[in-house]
């Protein structure tokens, strides 16, 4: 999100001067642009302010964090940034739509409890207490809440490939053995170019007299998981009968109580460690693609599955080797 951020402000100018920061493990991407270990060193003088508006969009995204990793990536950078923050300094803050976690009714049923509760993975609870410690500054807030993220609406760009562009590789490798989840279950996603926009209207708009909350999701639009899964693989092979490449199979669905009752012991036992790591990643996927309602969006996203096809085509643009790789088919091992 940070780098199309960037893009948007720069775009539509700044009325004063403004500073991009990077943690400092990454390359600077341009002359100016401002190191620090965010969270974990005091902050270089560059950044001593006073700032009117500061965006924060840095985060670790890695579902399989522990309590502790989820803590030191995502929790304590945010505490270091509110000490930036004046008592006038409008702090626009990246959460994510997920946030408030599962209501106990919408648990898929048949796997083990959530060491963090009500929230799927450390992610999910670390973003929860970095909300808490925004909103409860005494300053103006606006906290933006997308859903999962792909490329931009009019293109299908997109600056760097995580989250469900990791689907996308397990379909066309052939480790999609199957896709757990309900068929009819809402998949909520979004480009990368409105929730950018929705951070540069805070930013250049009015601070908010008290915190503010937007949601950028699909709502009543949103698409459910067969039809992502039916878009996604229409999608490739499109794509692969171009270049004269056999299709992909459309994986089958499998119900959460069968995936964990049945397929997960199965796979522990007789799947090569490639197969159950990537079984385990689709696991994940499960309560993000099969949500039992999609989100009640303040930001409404237009046409989700043209924002797939694009992105679907842009990745493969980017990844052609990749696109059109031919699946091998799962072999159990003794």
């Amino acid at each position: 999100m940070g780098s199309e951020v960037a893009r948007v402000l720069a775009e539509r100018g700044a009325d004063g001067e403004g500073v991009e920061l990077t943690r400092v493990t990454r390359t600077a991407r341009q002359a100016g642009e401002v190191r620090w270990a965010i969270g974990a060193e005091p902050p270089p003088e560059e950044l001593a302010g006073p700032w009117d508006v500061i965006v924060h969009t840095a985060a670790s995204t890695r579902w399989t964090m522990t309590r502790d990793e989820a803590v030191a990536a995502n929790v304590n950078p945010v505490r270091s940034v509110l000490e930036l923050a004046g008592p006038a300094t409008h702090l626009v803050h990246v959460s994510t739509a997920y946030a408030d976690g599962r209501d106990p009714g919408d648990d898929p049923g048949g796997g083990p409890p959530s060491e963090f509760g009500r929230y799927r993975n450390a992610y999910e609870w670390s973003k929860a207490r970095c909300e808490d410690l925004v909103l409860e500054r005494a300053g103006p807030v606006t906290v933006v809440r997308p859903p999962l993220i792909l490329g931009r609406a009019g293109d299908g760009a997109i600056a760097r490939f995580s989250g469900p562009y990791t689907l996308l590789q397990t379909l066309v490798s052939g480790l999609a053995a199957a896709v757990v989840g309900d068929p009819g279950g809402y998949a909520e996603i979004a480009p990368v170019d409105q929730v950018a926009d929705v951070i540069a209207d805070a930013v250049h708009g009015p601070a908010p007299p008290s915190p503010k909350v937007e949601v950028v999701a699909g709502g009543a639009a949103s698409m459910t998981l067969a039809g992502l899964i039916d878009v996604a693989c229409s999608t490739l092979n499109a794509l692969r009968a171009e270049a004269g490449v056999p299709p992909i199979a459309p994986p089958p669905f499998i119900s959460a109580e069968r995936w964990h009752r049945f397929f997960l012991p199965l796979a522990r036992q007789h799947l090569s460690p490639v197969q159950s790591q990537a079984v385990e990643l689709l696991g994940m996927f499960e309560s993000y693609t099969s949500m039992p309602r999609p989100f009640t969006p303040t930001r409404p996203v237009a046409d989700p599955a043209l924002i797939l096809v694009r992105s679907i085509r842009w990745w493969a643009r980017q990844r052609p080797r990749l696109a059109l790789r031919v699946p091998e088919p799962w072999a159990l091992i003794g």
